[in-house]
């Protein structure tokens, strides 16, 4: 479990006054704190809550057949609008969501134990995410143990309730 705290900011959306939106930290790629742990084969992108050493959290990444879906993936994310929210197929049954909140930052929900909390990122980190979907990309070494990890704690899980 991550003892890590979320904020809880109002989101308003011009007109319209809607309910308290959890909001974790924005991170960009260059953080003075190491937030990122790795991205594992399956495009998974790990990182620490608040830069929390107990709290990591896996969000899906993007995963693509051919380099022409990458391209159509990159244009997609670079023509959206402020408001909009582009969703994007993953490795899993999960789908990547991007809700891009103004110019600059973009928003991508992964729940942090149990509760919906949207995660903040700049525009190049986001765009470094995806790429790692090309085809030839490779995740380093070190990062083959995250994918690893998650696999064996799900079978750690009971198949049945």
């Amino acid at each position: 479990m991550c003892s890590s705290q979320v904020t809880y900011l109002p989101y308003i959306q011009p007109g319209v006054m809607q309910s308290l939106l959890p909001l974790a930290p924005r991170y960009t790629l260059d953080d003075e704190s190491p937030w990122l742990l790795g991205i594992d084969p399956v495009r998974r992108y790990w990182f620490k809550i608040n830069g929390e050493e107990d709290c990591a959290i896996a969000i899906p990444g993007l995963s693509t057949v051919s380099f022409e879906v990458l391209k159509e993936a990159i244009r997609s994310f670079r023509t959206l609008p402020v408001g909009a929210t582009l969703t994007l197929p993953t490795f899993t049954t999960e789908r990547l969501t991007i809700h891009r909140l103004a110019n600059n930052l973009y928003a991508i929900p992964q729940p942090i134990n149990g509760a919906s909390t949207w995660h903040l990122f700049d525009r190049e980190t986001v765009e470094s995410f995806l790429l790692t979907a090309h085809p030839d990309w490779q995740c380093a070494s070190q990062d083959i143990a995250l994918g690893r990890d998650a696999i064996l704690q799900s079978w750690e899980q009971p198949s049945v309730a």
